[in-house]
């Protein structure tokens, strides 16, 4: 005899009968218990990197991610070590030859330049903006390149180092060998203003702004944070630049509990990269999100690394 009135602990009983039409009547039912036991056995990690993942999928956009918890050496890596355009993220390469070559005594941060017209360079940056003949420091010039991305500061600073091949050296010493500097930001709009259409510059992919992968970045990000990219000092002043970021629509777009030093990257709508370091008391995570192919609303993919960065922040707030 089956039972089919009783209850335990207020659960109703279903007769076998009735339970196997179901899976007669829905034949995804058994596929969809498996899926959610699978889900259950998940670790809080790959939960992580689950949750990730159908953000990803929400955008139709090429993407590689790097994310690592410098205290518990946690890492999560979807296609990490594909070679992607940087877009401005390559600046932060540049900024750290400057401070390698500020170390050896080549100049200094209170050196000053003068403006000329011929230096100045469209799109985003704000000296563009300032009259021929204002002398601006080499502090000047890098911060205005970090936090607003400054594209006369850019070349600025190109030329103060000599040019990519001694970022392009210092990268290689590193380690870093998917990362290179392609040339001064004049170069970019020249080839993107010879172009037939921007979303055909795009799609041949045949001048990016700068080349490197989700996880050569995040290493470049661990070495300033811990130091060892020229020395401590010069982390802390790169640091204090890229707390300083002005653009937060991206990882900082959702996230209230740890402060977040990072560069953008970007030609919206094709391409919105953003790297950082969430910073707490308790951890210090190193993110690292490149996207690339997207035609869509800039808006959308913007908010959609923005919802990764929450993912991260919850999870690592909550941590044991």
């Amino acid at each position: 005899m089956i039972a089919t009135q009783h209850s335990v602990q207020g659960f109703r009983a279903v007769p076998w009968t009735m339970l196997r039409r179901s899976f007669l009547y829905f034949p995804a039912l058994p596929a969809l218990l498996r899926a959610q036991d699978s889900r259950r056995t998940l670790t809080p990690l790959q939960a992580l990197q689950s949750n990730i993942e159908r953000i990803t999928r929400s955008v139709n956009a090429k993407w590689g991610i790097y994310i690592k918890c410098l205290e518990t050496q946690e890492q999560i890596a979807i296609d990490a070590d594909q070679q992607m355009d940087t877009m401005s993220v390559i600046k932060i390469p540049l900024m750290v030859e400057a401070f390698r070559q500020i170390e050896a005594g080549n100049f200094k941060l209170s050196d000053r330049i003068t403006l000329r017209n011929e230096d100045k360079r469209p799109r985003t940056g704000v000296i563009r903006s300032l009259d021929e003949g204002v002398q601006l420091t080499v502090n000047d010039l890098l911060t205005l390149m970090i936090i607003v991305s400054d594209n006369t500061a850019t070349d600025l600073v190109y030329r103060q180092v000599g040019g990519i091949e001694p970022v392009n050296a210092l990268m290689k010493d590193y380690g870093l060998n998917q990362t290179r500097a392609t040339g001064e930001a004049k170069i970019w709009f020249d080839a993107l203003h010879a172009a037939p259409s921007a979303a055909e510059f795009h799609r041949e992919g045949r001048h990016p702004f700068g080349l490197s992968s989700p996880r050569d970045i995040g290493k470049l990000l661990e070495r300033i944070k811990t130091g060892q990219a020229v020395n401590q000092r010069a982390s802390d002043q790169m640091l204090a630049m890229m707390r300083g970021q002005v653009y937060r629509t991206r990882l900082p777009k959702y996230v209230t509990n740890f402060n977040i030093p990072h560069k953008t990257g970007d030609f919206l709508p094709y391409i919105g990269n953003d790297v950082g370091i969430f910073e707490s008391e308790r951890h210090n995570i190193v993110v690292s999100v490149f996207t690339a192919n997207h035609f869509g609303e800039g808006a959308e993919l913007e908010d959609a690394i923005g919802r990764i960065g929450r993912q991260v922040a919850e999870y690592y707030t909550y941590r044991g």
